[in-house]
Order: structure tokens, then sequence, then C-alpha cells
């Protein structure tokens, strides 16, 4: 398998597809850089070379023990960066994926990187404060920590649901959903409820006050994952070059659900 050594050797694997402009897609929790199926083939038939990699402790990834805090994890997509000397490079964050973007652009100073893309993101900050009422209790990340400790089948199984709506907002097939458990149950118990943390405790707003590229913000209307007031709305007011999408009545997991909208969207701000 492809792959690449992290600042402290841990082994990421990478998927390198197509020629041109290079796109770097990160993966959401508790998923693998397959998630971007459709985007990522989309894109590299489209004429960019498509960058995708799980996670440490996800996937195909290896799954050390320690290392599932934003400046890790910004250090493992630093490495991927360098490894592979990509510049002029998209870096596009869904989900959990977008904390790793704002934690790079001030890491490591967006090297490599000529525009940036939150999608469903966590960043600025999914925990509820003065600065950000509309955004979820710490007990709220208690309780998905107790509810994977106790049956991670399970909860995963029905986290899935929220993820994609289903039901409610129409959702995806049976098989997507089992291809979804599939990639979730992949990886390790220590870094699913360990970034649980991560995402749900970590605060970017510092990070995201650096941002000085174009910027490509989308979420859904209706994401009861990460809520759009607390995130997509106060990055928008953030960054001054932020170009913000809403999905009406869109669920988090916008990649499965709104598919074709979504590249057509990559594809416009790529251009």
């Amino acid at each position: 398998m492809p792959m690449i050594s992290a600042k402290d050797g841990t082994q990421l694997y990478v998927k390198d597809w197509g020629q041109g402009r290079p796109v770097v897609l990160i993966h959401g929790w508790p998923l693998t850089a397959d998630s971007w199926e459709t985007q990522a083939l989309g894109l590299a038939e489209a004429g960019y070379r498509v960058v995708s990699y799980d996670r440490r402790g996800f996937g195909r990834s290896e799954q050390p023990w320690n290392g599932y805090e934003y400046d890790t994890l910004s250090d493992d997509l630093a490495a991927v960066i360098d490894e592979l000397e990509l510049t002029d490079a998209a870096i596009i964050g869904f989900s959990m994926g977008g904390g790793e973007v704002a934690r790079y652009v001030s890491r490591h100073g967006a090297k490599g990187a000529s525009r940036l893309g939150f999608i469903s993101s966590v960043a600025p900050g999914l925990l509820k404060s003065d600065a950000n009422p509309d955004g979820a209790p710490a007990d709220l990340f208690e309780g998905m920590r107790d509810g994977l400790r106790k049956d991670r089948p399970a909860f995963l199984q029905d986290f899935a649901k929220q993820f994609y709506g289903q039901g409610l907002l129409g959702g995806v097939s049976q098989a997507v959903l089992d291809w979804t458990q599939g990639m979730a149950m992949m990886a390790s118990p220590r870094a699913t409820i360990e970034c649980v943390t991560a995402f749900g405790m970590t605060d970017f707003t510092a990070d995201v006050a650096q941002i000085n590229l174009p910027t490509l913000v989308v979420h859904g209307t209706a994401d009861k994952i990460v809520p759009i007031a607390a995130t997509a709305h106060r990055m928008a007011k953030m960054v001054p070059s932020a170009k913000l999408i809403e999905y009406d009545n869109a669920p988090h997991g916008l990649a499965a659900t709104h598919g074709e909208r979504l590249l057509d969207d990559l594809k416009a701000f790529l251009a």
C-alpha cells in the first residue's frame, strides 16, 4: 500500500489520483478517505491531482496510541504535502477535517496551499461558550465517548443515521449505511474516542483568524451533527475571503447525500 511516514513515524495510507493542480481531501470522523469517493473520482476525471489519506488511527493507516490532537494531526497533513511536494494546492476538509485545515494554516503557514475548503466543518469550533452560544455542551461529547466505550458498533450505526439525516431528509441507501459502518469499524477504538475530544473541544478561532486565502465554506442548514450557526456562519464572518454556500435542508453527510452538487461546487471553486 502507498504509505507516507508522519513526523513520529506513524504510517499514513495515501491515495494519489490523476494529474494536474493538486487537491487534498481530508475526511471526517469516523470514516476514511474512501468517503470522498464521488468528489475524488470526479475531480481526478476533471484534470486535477487528487490526494486523500486515512487519518492516523483510521482506515488503512497505522493505529498509534497517541497523536489524536490537532497539532499532531496537522503535522500529519504537512508530512503528506511535503512528501508529495505539493504546491498551489487546494486543501479541503470535511467535518473534523476542517480542523486540520485551520490548524495547518496557523501551525505550518498554509505551506503549499493556494485555497481552502471547509465542508460541514467543525471550525471555528463546536463547543458552546459565551462566544459560541449555538455550540454543543461539553457533556454531549462525554456522552459520545461513553456510548463508544459501551457498544461502539451500535453507537456508530445510530450515528450514521443522523449523519445522513436518514428518514427525515431522505438520507441514503442501506448499502451506503453498510459501507459507512464498515469504514467506521476499521478505526481503532482509541482513535475513535480520542478524536471526539479533539473535534468537540478544540477552539479554532485563533487558527481561523490567520486565514487569508480564497476559502469555500459549504454546510447543510439541517446539519444535526455540526450545527451551521455554531460553525459555518461564524466562519463566514471571520474570514473576509470566504464564500458560504448553504444547502437547504441538507444533513451533515453532504459528500454522499449531495455528492454531485458538492462536486460541482468544488469544481467551480477550483476553477
